[in-house]
């Protein structure tokens, strides 16, 4: 199992933080999600391939810094 961290911005809210929790449970062979709404950091556990979870994050409208 790997683990993906990524820095996101534009969340401001719990609600920023589901919609990118949901976001990213829908690509495949992602396994946890833990976001921190505090810093913008999004770290992602299991299998998950990176330009996918960056891709489902910048559809639900939020901007990935790396």
């Amino acid at each position: 199992m790997q683990q993906l961290k990524l820095q996101v911005s534009g969340m401001s809210c719990g609600g920023c933080v589901n919609s990118v929790t949901k976001a990213l449970q829908a690509v495949p062979g992602v396994g946890e999600v833990k976001v921190t709404l505090e810093s913008g950091e999004v770290l992602v556990s299991g299998t998950p391939d990176p330009a996918a979870c960056k891709a489902a994050i910048e559809s639900a409208g939020f901007d990935v810094l790396n």
